[in-house]
């Protein structure tokens, strides 16, 4: 275990050429995804308008996990952030778990990002099979991170860029269509709100079915801290970063939920169309379907760059404190090409079972995974819980971005994460990722346990 907070300068091998305008669109466009566009529909239909109060819920919990991330990481920026963290404040078995449970994580869920892209474009150029697409994305994305992290940081600038674009138009369309300010609509007002049912048609129960339902479309923040070590002032960008984004996310999130019930019965949504084409299309947005066709298509090729560069430094990060391969450690031009390589390596694994057995065993290892993000979650506030009290011993100038109510905030995460767990227990649908998932945390725990026996021995 680290007793001292390391330098401040994080001696970073890796090249400093992210800028503060592409950290800010980072932290934005790496969690306005598909989960938003297309996942927020499954939301409305357990919880009706009450939807809104979900992602209030699940957004405050994502709010002061960022806060708690941000925090740390702009006292002790490092390429591995909350896998550097776990290490220090909890010992090497917490780190090791923490860095394999998340690199795991991101390299199953680019297969299904791949899969997803590949479909839209196979809909769009069917002579072209969708085996073909996943490959071209790979060797694209593959040569983007290859390159000098400028380019990753500008492609994911504008991907985010048009995202948000996409999702402030939508607000405004939708805002107008609500006082009867478009051609053709008459002024809904707040009918569908509170008609239909109520705006808690299904009570509570609803509200708590939506949070399970929509707090995993939060995963993807974390990746901005994992950028600020290799940006030109890691301590301010961090800070900014997470400043920025918390807020803009919950406006974007709950905005886009409050226009979606508003305009429209929370019933008129249907299972597998995306809610926005559903309100687009009501307000008489000509080509509403392939518009937001692209915008997903957009979303999904951002989140699978995002997912590959926050994978490839995951891994080098680990390889630099011993606990993946050393060979992993080659830097070429400011960019850990082997870390890269070996990442895209299990993604392409992954997206050759998704293709190939979709319902079976990828959906076993998509599974595996699902609550891998709460468990991230968990390790992140237990290190921020003791690394605060050390830092404010040791280097208190270093904290320049605070958690907010510390401890009591923290503890209050912590158990919401813990309830979060107890109702995906108790929801049939959701059992079956929490008790995978266990499985594959139990494993990876187990083997840095085993670990850190022979290193004691040793």
């Amino acid at each position: 275990m680290h007793d001292h907070i390391a330098p401040a300068a994080s001696g970073e091998p890796l090249s400093g050429g992210l800028k503060q305008r592409h950290l800010t669109m980072l932290g934005l466009g790496g969690v306005i995804g598909a989960g938003l566009f297309v996942g927020s529909g499954a939301g409305i239909a357990v919880a009706g308008p009450g939807i809104v109060v979900s992602y209030l819920i699940a957004g405050a919990l994502a709010m002061c996990v960022m806060r708690m991330l941000g925090e740390m990481s702009a006292a002790m920026p490092a390429s591995g952030a909350f896998s550097v963290h776990a290490e220090r404040a909890l010992g090497r078995w917490a780190g090791f778990s923490v860095g394999w449970l998340y690199w795991f994580m991101l390299v199953v869920v680019l297969a299904v990002e791949a899969t997803g892209a590949a479909r839209i474009a196979n809909g769009w150029v069917p002579g072209v099979p969708q085996w073909a697409w996943v490959l071209l994305f790979m060797v694209v994305f593959t040569a983007t991170n290859l390159a000098a992290v400028k380019n990753f940081g500008e492609f994911e600038f504008w991907f985010a860029t048009l995202k948000v674009v996409a999702i402030i138009a939508f607000l405004v369309l939708g805002t107008l269509a609500i006082f009867g300010l478009l051609p053709g609509t008459d002024a809904v007002g707040l009918s569908h709100l509170t008609g239909d049912g109520g705006f808690l048609p299904r009570g509570w129960q609803g509200v708590v079915s939506g949070v399970l339902a929509v707090v995993f479309a939060f995963g993807g923040l974390e990746v901005v801290t994992i950028a600020a070590a290799e940006s030109e002032d890691p301590v301010r960008s961090v800070a900014r970063a997470v400043r920025s984004a918390v807020f803009r996310i919950l406006f974007f999130y709950v905005g886009s939920m409050l226009v979606i019930v508003t305009v429209l019965p929370w019933t008129a949504q249907k299972a597998g169309i995306s809610p926005y084409v559903t309100v687009l299309d009501s307000v008489g947005v000509p080509s509403a379907g392939q518009i937001m066709n692209i915008v997903v298509f957009v979303a999904l090729l951002s989140a699978l760059n995002a997912n590959l560069y926050g994978s490839s430094r995951m891994v080098f990060s680990l390889a630099e404190r011993g606990e993946a391969p050393k060979g992993l450690l080659k830097v070429a031009g400011g960019v850990p090409r082997r870390a890269v390589l070996a990442s895209v390596a299990f993604g392409f694994v992954s997206v050759l079972l998704n293709l190939e057995w979709p319902d079976t065993v990828f959906l076993y290892m998509l599974n595996s995974v699902g609550a891998v993000l709460l468990f991230v979650w968990a390790l992140i506030a237990a290190s921020q819980l003791r690394l605060r009290r050390r830092i404010e011993t040791e280097a208190p100038e270093r904290l320049v971005l605070k958690m907010w109510a510390f401890p009591w905030l923290t503890w209050a995460a912590l158990a919401a994460m813990g309830a979060v767990f107890g109702l995906m227990l108790t929801d049939d649908t959701a059992r079956p990722q929490l008790l995978w998932s266990t499985g594959a945390t139990a494993v990876v725990l187990a083997v840095a346990g085993v670990r850190e026996l022979r290193a004691r021995r040793a």
